[in-house]
């Protein structure tokens, strides 16, 4: 008899966190937060933060001060890219032990596609099972009949739950939240859809396409209406992530007023990109320059490359050429430069 498919969302609870909370055991129960080097005074912001410190009201993508500010009492700790790397290396292939299809999202979870006779609540319990006794981790497991599901089932499970959405539960659980309860809506989006009447995910759902096409785009409309249908992509591929960009960032201690120190930042940071381009072995496609305007205002800016190149200096050539699209008459605490690499889609269309 063959099993029914399902998606499993496995995702790690207060992962980088939690690592930390491992290797140093007398922190668990307090308040911690992670991010830059661990010194609150600096211009760094919040990667991660545990529950305790979440009770606070710290957030991931807090300035560092800020979360000092609402709890004095956290420990900061920096972060620890490969160790953080290491482990998640380990709970991925615990993952692929099992006889699902493992696809990667990044350090802390991923899709699994599995064919059960039996209930997958029993194979969710044995994934977190096998997490645990092999990292001492804890995390989450969503079960759902497609990615958009499952994605969304996980937060019903957490912390260290298991929690199914499918078709048959998706109104009871899902008509009256908010949109931005949809994967992949955003604050900004959600509020002009409440401009547009759709405050909740049955409204949304029996929105006129038209209408959404009108105010949002013949493509971005209708998919939100679909979205929120609970309609999305079942298929779950084993492949190795790609990454989609390679990006170097400072954030500075004092802020910078001066432009000239600001385009010799920028020329120094394409230079890093570069060299990670290069690592990569893909050429870039196109240059994005991030600047944080004191006190936290960020603003993004990219332009497409004439053709995708590895060449440092057209690199810098066109972060230098984006810093140019910034007005930078106000003091600035943070630099970024990102090269984009072409999607398997682009590549694929491409000449």
């Amino acid at each position: 008899m063959a099993g029914r498919e399902w998606v499993l969302h496995v995702d790690l609870d207060q992962f980088i966190a939690a690592v930390e909370v491992s290797r140093r055991p007398e922190l668990r129960g307090k308040p911690v937060v992670v991010g830059g080097t661990g010194d609150p005074s600096e211009r760094a912001v919040v990667a991660t933060a545990s529950y305790e410190a979440r009770e606070f009201g710290i957030r991931s993508g807090m300035p560092l001060r800020t979360a000092a500010k609402r709890c004095p009492e956290a420990i900061f700790l920096a972060t620890d890219a490969p160790a953080y790397q290491e482990v998640s290396d380990r709970v991925m292939a615990t993952l692929r032990e099992f006889p699902v299809v493992v696809e990667v999202l990044g350090w802390d979870e991923a899709f699994l596609g599995a064919a059960t006779t039996a209930d997958p609540e029993s194979l969710a319990a044995d994934v977190r099972l096998a997490v645990a006794e092999e990292t001492g981790l804890s995390c989450s497991v969503g079960i759902g009949d497609n990615k958009l599901r499952a994605k969304l089932a996980t937060g019903f499970a957490k912390p260290a739950g298991i929690f199914r959405l499918v078709q048959d539960n998706w109104w009871e659980i899902m008509a009256e939240k908010p949109t931005d309860a949809l994967w992949g809506i955003g604050t900004k989006t959600t509020k002009k859809l409440a401009e547009a009447g759709y405050h909740t995910v049955l409204e949304l759902a029996g929105a006129d396409p038209a209408d959404l096409a009108a105010r949002f785009g013949p493509k971005l409309g209708p998919w939100y209406r679909i979205l929120a249908g609970g309609i999305g992509d079942a298929e779950v591929t084993a492949t190795p992530y790609v990454a989609r960009s390679r990006s170097r960032e400072t954030t500075f201690q004092e802020n910078l007023t001066d432009p000239e120190v600001m385009t010799a930042e920028i020329a120094a940071l394409a230079k890093r990109v570069s060299e990670d381009v290069a690592e990569e072995g893909r050429p870039a496609a196109r240059v994005a320059v991030k600047v944080r305007f004191a006190p936290f205002q960020t603003h993004t800016h990219s332009v497409t490359l004439p053709a995708r190149t590895s060449d440092p200096a057209e690199i810098e050539k066109a972060a230098l050429a984006v810093l140019g699209m910034f007005d930078l008459g106000r003091p600035v605490r943070l630099l970024g430069v990102r090269a984009e690499f072409l999607s398997t889609a682009e590549r694929s269309a491409s000449p």
